[in-house]
Order: C-alpha cells, then sequence, then structure tokens
C-alpha cells in the first residue's frame, strides 16, 4: 500500500547524509584519480605506454562514478528542495519522477560506499510503493537518468577517451607520447572537444538543470571530462 511504513523526517534526515557521504567521496576519489596520473605519466616516460593504457581505464571509470555521484547529489537536493511536494501528495510528482527512480535504481549499486542510499530508497518504495520501487531497479518505469546509468554501466571506456587522457596527462607532466594513430582516426561524432573540460568538476550533469526534474539530454555527458590541470 502506498504511504504505508513512511516516515518523510527519516528520509530528509537520510538525504542529507547522503549529500554529505557523496561529497567526501567525490573529493577522496579525485585526489586518488589526480595522483594515479602522475604514475600513469611515469609509465609514458619508460615508454610503457600499455600499462598506462590499463592504468587510465581504472581513472576512466573512477571519473564516471564521481561525475554519477555528483548526479545523484544533484537528486538528493532536488527532493530536499521540493519536500513539501512529497509530503503533501499521495501520487508522486512528475517533476520528480527522474530523481525518485534514478535514486531508487542506483542504491543498491552504490550502498556499499553510500549506505544511506539504501534508506533513501527503501522510503521512497514505502511512499510510492513496492511495485513501483521494483519497476525502478530495472528501469521499467523509463525514467531513469541514462546519462548515470551510462556512467555505472562495466563497460570498457572506448579507446578514442583512453588516448585523449594519455595525450592530457603526458602534456601536463612534459613526457614524449605518441598516440595510436589508428585510434585517433577513428573518432566518433559523440566525442569531441567539448567533452574536455578543466578543474572545476563542480559544473553539474549535463551543464545544467532540465525541465521536469532533469540534468540534461540524454545525449550529452555519456563521457567523463577529462581533468587537464594536474597540480
Amino acid at each position: 500500500m502506498p504511504g504505508s511504513g513512511f516516515k518523510a523526517e527519516r528520509l530528509k534526515v537520510n538525504l542529507r547524509l547522503v549529500i554529505n557521504r557523496l561529497k567526501l567521496l567525490e573529493k577522496k576519489k579525485t585526489e586518488m584519480a589526480m595522483k594515479s596520473r602522475k604514475e600513469i605519466a611515469d609509465y609514458l616516460s619508460c615508454r610503457k605506454d600499455e600499462r598506462a593504457r590499463i592504468r587510465v581505464e581504472h581513472i576512466i571509470r573512477e571519473d564516471y562514478m564521481v561525475e554519477a555521484m555528483e548526479i545523484l547529489e544533484l537528486y538528493c537536493d532536488l527532493l530536499l528542495a521540493r519536500f513539501g511536494l512529497i509530503q503533501s501528495m499521495k501520487e508522486l510528482d512528475p517533476g520528480l519522477a527522474e530523481a525518485v527512480s534514478t535514486l531508487i535504481w542506483a542504491a543498491p549499486r552504490l550502498q556499499t560506499e553510500v549506505s544511506e542510499l539504501k534508506t533513501v530508497a527503501s522510503q521512497l518504495c514505502n511512499k510510492y510503493s513496492k511495485e513501483y520501487g521494483n519497476l525502478c531497479r530495472t528501469n521499467q518505469t523509463g525514467t531513469v537518468s541514462e546519462r548515470l546509468m551510462h556512467k555505472l554501466s562495466a563497460e570498457a571506456p572506448p579507446k578514442i577517451l583512453v588516448e585523449r587522457y594519455l595525450i592530457e596527462i603526458a602534456k601536463n607532466y612534459k613526457v614524449e607520447y605518441e598516440p595510436d594513430a589508428r585510434v585517433m582516426s577513428e573518432v566518433p561524432p559523440e566525442v569531441d572537444g567539448s567533452n574536455f573540460r578543466g578543474s572545476n568538476r563542480r559544473g553539474g550533469p549535463g551543464n545544467g538543470g532540465a525541465g521536469g526534474g532533469g540534468f540534461g539530454s540524454k545525449a550529452n555527458g555519456l563521457y567523463p571530462k577529462v581533468i587537464v590541470s594536474f597540480y
């Protein structure tokens, strides 16, 4: 039964806890990735390009994870900003559908690192029904953020993205690196210069808000932004 077992204050408290935990994890992961870049530069200077590529894949995955956490942080902020709607309306407000479904979808995938996210998802399921929660976990609602699902997918990073990371690392640490010409000649149209940004990671998903509680279009931001500041 929708609303059964729902505790508004518990949801609000855990949304704030999730935000705090995400901020700490984002900072920690970003700092670790920055340190790893020096290690990769050392590999490149020793002509150990293949080892550098393997390490870069790990950094890309961490960048994906940080951006996924930033998206979830914004969704938590949105729910807190519109908490009155959650409390006053029995049905799910359409403007919150993406945020609510995405948080429920992400909970089992991130609950090891962000345990409070499980409580948030549980309270949202209590509010809008267990059946709705089950649909969200497999995105049968069709409202889960495609961008976030991409960030948390297990797919290997595109080769062109790996090369561009290596190019930026080599440039910033002033080491020689010859990109793979075959890979560079096969640049897909969605990977262009607009996908690379500086050290400011707080631009937010999709470079701005979208209507209906969303944070960016499906096409934008599928690749992490290469950080070009390493110091």
